[in-house]
């Protein structure tokens, strides 16, 4: 994540990276008269301003089947970080504190000061199969960046899916927070990005010793069925994505998988939840 490029940018070369976001919900490789055409920029201003996106690797060029450009990830980055930052939520992104399958996560600094946890969602970096392993559409809905995606069985683009992925998150975190539930504090959110506040403490994977593991693992079982209660199965609730602190106190993180207890594997997943934190504490604890 280099974000050096992001404060030397002019609201036209923001034009631009717009426009080819928009052209992408109908073309895999949007043509350079159409980005011209939404950008309302003149030929040789727009032609100037995306090759200069080019060279900054924000959208990427090709020529086949025709000539064009599409949006890079670092460009999707860039245009989620450019709308954080003009809403205040964001002034400045720290280091990087956390890599997952689908995700990469950073420190970052609100404008009064406040350190939170920045949040990008990566979706497509190792699933080939996204759609099946991530239920974020509606059974016979199909979204999608591609203009040769017309039948159920094309794949959504991973951007569209990481954006899906970011708003299914926030709305969860949003809800179980409401809740009471010890989950991080939403901010906000805009395209793949969501900034949370910091959760302190460490992934319980990594922690040798507790002090009072009974107490513990009973917390965690209750938490498992409060979710239930509301009707919620998280789906990935092991210690990858719980947190525990000095006090012992745990903090739940990660919920673009959560499913409702009507799902027709609820049982599994809710099975599967509980046995994962078990099989952890027999052998860790």
């Amino acid at each position: 994540m280099d974000v050096k490029v992001l404060r030397y940018m002019s609201s036209d070369e923001f034009r631009v990276l717009t426009a080819c976001e928009m052209g992408m919900k109908n073309h895999e490789v949007v043509p350079s008269a159409l980005i011209e055409s939404i950008s309302g920029l003149k030929r040789g201003g727009a032609y100037k301003l995306i090759r200069l996106l080019a060279k900054n690797k924000l959208v990427a060029h090709s020529s086949k089947p025709y000539d064009g450009y599409r949006l890079t990830s670092k460009g999707y980055d860039y245009l989620a970080l450019k709308t954080l930052c003009k809403r205040g939520s964001l002034s400045a992104i720290g280091i990087q504190v956390g890599v997952g399958k689908e995700s990469d996560i950073f420190t970052a600094v609100t404008p009064e000061g406040e350190e939170v946890a920045l949040k990008l969602h990566k979706l497509g970096r190792t699933f080939r199969t996204l759609k099946n392993n991530r239920d974020y559409t509606r059974p016979g809905q199909s979204f999608n960046w591609r203009a040769r995606a017309r039948s159920l069985s094309e794949p959504a683009h991973p951007l569209y899916m990481s954006r899906l992925s970011a708003l299914k998150e926030y709305a969860f975190m949003s809800a179980l927070h409401a809740k009471g539930l010890p989950v991080p504090t939403p901010i906000d959110v805009n395209r793949h990005c969501v900034v949370m506040s910091l959760a302190h403490g460490f992934q319980l994977n990594s922690v040798q010793r507790l002090l009072h593991p009974a107490a513990v693992f009973s917390s965690l079982m209750e938490l498992i069925c409060t979710l239930a209660s509301y009707g919620l199965i998280h789906c990935d609730f092991n210690e990858f994505n719980l947190l525990i602190d000095d006090e012992e106190k745990v903090t739940l993180i990660d919920f673009p998988q959560m499913i409702s207890t009507s799902h027709p594997n609820a049982a599994f997943y809710f099975d599967r939840d509980v046995e994962c934190v078990r099989a952890f504490f027999r052998r860790r604890f």
